[in-house]
């Protein structure tokens, strides 16, 4: 054990799941000390030189029982034999029936520390090493292996199990996976992939992951395969997942997030499950509207056509149907919505290979007579709308245009909009789709346009629950929850809303909906929590801000700028770091005014302490906010694609939009990403500005007397010992400045 007291910190982190109040450890090897003998004298001792060539888990949940499988090999690349110890941190309530680690096949057993003994190790870590990195471990237990030898240019195959009992919150299973190992990696993962599979007796509902893009696969009501994979990364957050499972028609899963003496976030969940009987799936009218202007020649008329057939060809049996070419005038197949049987489908086929393109393009027109079929008031109605150009012909201009589709609109048609190339109205577009409750895609030249149109037909061609609305018992207040208009509900599709609340306690959930012309309704019962912090549900602040701050520049550049929802905007991506081109622009802008007024200090700037000397890249912030204003081209396009992900963010990866273009150089001239210095702990950001890591709620705490307390000096334990959430926030660096309890703490070298 004297061995790992001087150990520095860790690179390689084996990738392990844990559920609620469960496994939550992170495991990796460490060199506690240089091989001896050695002729030279050793230069600056790496204790982590060894890499990861691949990193396999996969995870089978069986009713409440789950089993984790890890595969890893470590590659030690220096010419030394070394000898290392594999540790595998437990954390406190965690409950392990089984576990088994496996080193180039053979068995080797673990021992296990209790969390005084572990946090003892950790803490001569940060007193020796002087690196504080493995204090997010502080309090959990760990188990050690010890691993020997490590041959020269040799690999080391790694092979762990274990098993455990599941815990439930509110009928909901957490899936956490820790991949926050960029503290601890010298290099990126080579190949991370994890594999879960889920068996339940009752129906699989709600599937769900605040963290990654994964693919979810539902092979009946009982049975769901979720997949993640990624290649040369460095992990920035950990993998959760989150599933519940019920009798009733709908799922439904709530959780919540508060600190005390403000207001609440919560994220809901609601979805279908798997939905197999004929009679679930809504029968539904539809109309395909598309341009045949003359711009439409070529590689893109052919792939629409071909996005067409597809679409017809898997229309629902008792579905309505027509399409409706458009240029200089529009043109309907059919004089009104017609079934689908095979002599219509057949016309359908011949009409869709007859398409030319030729002359200008009369929106006004095409929609106005998509808008006039004939639709049954019992049926939802659902107009897909394609064209690669601007109105030219009919109402050209934009507002007239819009106001009119309003009042057309008596049926309460959802229009999907698709808009092909750079010489689109991206506002028009995008406006019709914001009031029929929709959603716009945009196509860019050298993509497929049969996959893009295909791909987005799949989800909307069973509606499940239309026309929804959701009430609250009158003892929550709700506020600012999005989607502002909830959407229709589709076979195989989930519901996610964010918002804000305020009080706590238990309440009644009711969503109201329409399953065809019969009003439904479904009330559930969820606990909002009060001052209770779970941190494994740190993540609600961030998506919510996200959606927030897609709601309000939407809000700019579709209806104009107002400085309320300047302010607003500034305020709420500093304090949860949704940082982008646009909001980047408006912190660096905002605190560059309050130092020159003296309302805070220079060193607690965030990202105007990052690159506010670099001016070259603040002038390009500036050019993208400005472009807000654009209506065509590829910038508008971008614009519009990474505002709509941010207004409909459902995980960590789409609340980092624009994060290509957020390159600077710093001070020495090297270049750097402004999203690689952003933390996101307990559901508020860090900036990493130099050496000091500084809290984004430090601007705004009203008590300004700082605590200077030394890294590593007794004061510096006695803080981790009595306020043990610290250590989440001491954990960053030797460099700290951070808000505890209303009061600032300054950790210093």
């Amino acid at each position: 054990m004297n061995k790992l007291k001087i150990f520095k910190r860790a690179l390689i982190v084996i990738l392990v799941f844990g559920f609620a109040c469960s496994i939550y450890g992170d495991g990796f090897i460490v060199i506690p000390k240089p091989p001896r003998p050695h002729p030279h004298p050793w230069p600056r001792f790496n204790p982590f030189p060894l890499e990861v060539k691949y990193h396999k888990v996969n995870v089978k949940i069986e009713g409440q029982v789950a089993t984790t499988y890890i595969d890893q090999v470590f590659y030690n690349p220096s010419r030394r034999r070394l000898e290392g110890y594999y540790l595998f941190p437990i954390p406190k309530n965690s409950f392990i029936k089984k576990f088994s680690i496996f080193v180039n096949g053979k068995e080797l057993s673990a021992e296990l520390l209790d969390s005084k003994k572990a946090r003892r190790i950790y803490e001569d870590i940060v007193r020796k090493m002087k690196d504080p990195a493995l204090l997010e471990y502080s309090g959990e237990g760990v188990f050690k292996v010890r691993i020997y030898p490590i041959e020269p240019y040799s690999e080391k195959r790694v092979e762990m199990s274990y098993t455990e009992i599941l815990n439930k919150d509110n009928n909901t299973f957490e899936y956490l996976y820790p991949l926050n190992t960029e503290k601890f990696s010298a290099k990126p993962l080579k190949n991370v992939s994890i594999n879960v599979e889920i068996k339940s007796d009752e129906s699989i509902k709600n599937i769900y992951c605040p963290t990654h893009k994964v693919e979810i696969i539902r092979k009946n009501k009982h049975k769901a395969i979720v997949g993640y994979e990624e290649k040369d990364i460095k992990p920035e957050i950990d993998f959760k997942l989150y599933y519940d499972t019920n009798k009733k028609d709908l799922g439904f899963s709530l959780t919540s997030y508060k600190k005390r003496g403000e207001e609440g976030f919560f994220f809901l969940s609601l979805s279908p499950g798997f939905v197999t009987k004929i009679d679930r799936i809504i029968e539904k009218d539809i109309t395909f509207v598309i341009d045949v202007s003359g711009s439409m020649a070529g590689k893109k008329l052919v792939q629409a056509k071909s996005a067409l057939l597809f679409c017809i060809e898997n229309l629902n049996k008792g579905d309505g149907f027509d399409i409706i070419k458009f240029s200089t005038e529009a043109e309907a197949l059919f004089e009104n919505l017609r079934p689908v049987n095979k002599i219509n489908l057949r016309k359908a086929r011949s009409f869709i290979e007859n398409l030319r393109a030729i002359g200008g393009t009369n929106i006004d027109e095409a929609l106005t007579l998509a808008l006039n079929r004939g639709k049954r008031k019992s049926r939802p109605y659902i107009i897909i709308f394609l064209t690669d150009g601007k109105p030219t012909i009919g109402e050209t201009n934009e507002d007239q245009l819009l106001k009119k589709i309003k009042w057309k609109n008596n049926s309460n048609a959802r229009i999907f909009t698709f808009g092909i190339g750079n010489e689109i109205n991206t506002h028009l577009l995008d406006k019709i789709t914001e009031f029929t409750k929709a959603y716009r895609t945009y196509i860019s030249t050298d993509e497929d346009i049969e996959i893009k149109v295909s791909n987005f037909y799949k989800k909307v061609q069973s509606p499940v629950l239309t026309n929804l609305k959701l009430n609250f018992s009158k003892n929550i207040r709700i506020s600012k929850m999005y989607p502002k208009n909830l959407p229709d509900m589709f076979k195989g599709s989930s519901l996610t809303i964010l918002g804000r609340y305020k009080n706590s306690g238990k309440t009644g959930v009711i969503l109201e909906g329409k399953v065809g012309n019969k009003k439904r309704e479904f009330e559930y019962y969820g606990n909002f929590k009060g001052s209770e912090l779970n941190p494994s549900y740190n993540f609600i602040p961030s998506l919510w801000a996200s959606r927030r701050i897609g709601f309000l520049l939407d809000s700019i550049r579709l209806h104009g700028k107002s400085k309320e929802l300047v302010d607003e905007i500034t305020q709420l991506a500093r304090t949860y770091g949704i940082i982008t081109p646009y909001t980047s622009y408006l912190i660096v802008e905002d605190e560059k005014l309050r130092v020159r007024r003296r309302e805070i200090r220079s060193i607690d700037q965030t990202l105007g302490g990052t690159y506010g000397h670099d001016h070259n890249f603040e002038r390009k912030n500036k050019e993208e906010f400005s472009s807000l204003n654009l209506k065509s081209g590829s910038p508008s396009i971008r614009i519009s694609k990474e505002i709509q992900e941010l207004n409909k963010a459902s995980n960590y990866v789409q609340t980092k939009q624009g994060q290509s273009r957020l390159y600077y150089k710093d001070k020495k001239g090297e270049i750097q990403n402004v999203s690689q210095e952003i933390k996101n702990i307990l559901g508020r950001a860090f900036y990493n500005i130099g050496k000091t890591w500084v809290d984004s709620k430090v601007q705004s705490q009203k008590k300004k007397q700082i605590n200077r307390i030394k890294f590593a000096s007794v004061e510096y334990f006695k803080l981790l010992r009595k306020e043990p959430i610290s250590a989440k926030f001491l954990a960053l660096g030797k460099n700290v400045r951070f808000v505890l309890n209303n009061s600032i703490y300054e950790i210093y070298e």
